[in-house]
């Protein structure tokens, strides 16, 4: 019985193989996405540090349940003033953007 030994391969290359280039419009979705997923995952995580649950965080900022639940499962579609609502108001929290090319 032949065995196929695993390569290892780099993460980018995966990418890039999966996705495609930078640049084309599959990996420009997969890179979105991604980016929405860990602003989800971020929040998440503040939230739970600092012992609140999905509802006391939307009241505290004046907003649903429903609406933190939405953003922590994908953040896609999260208006900035909210997003900085909910980290000021909600979690006493600053927000720190950077652009790369």
């Amino acid at each position: 019985m032949k065995t196929k030994k695993n390569k290892i391969v780099k993460f980018g290359d995966f990418l890039d193989k999966e996705y495609g280039k930078r640049g084309t419009a599959k990996r420009e979705k997969y890179e979105q996405d991604y980016e929405s997923f860990k602003l989800g995952v971020m929040l998440q995580e503040l939230r739970k540090e600092k012992k609140m649950t999905q509802e006391q965080l939307a009241e505290k900022c004046g907003t649903t349940k429903n609406y933190i639940s939405r953003i922590e499962n994908d953040a896609s579609d999260i208006r900035l003033s909210t997003l900085l609502r909910i980290i000021r108001e909600g979690l006493g929290g600053n927000i720190s953007i950077s652009i790369t090319k």
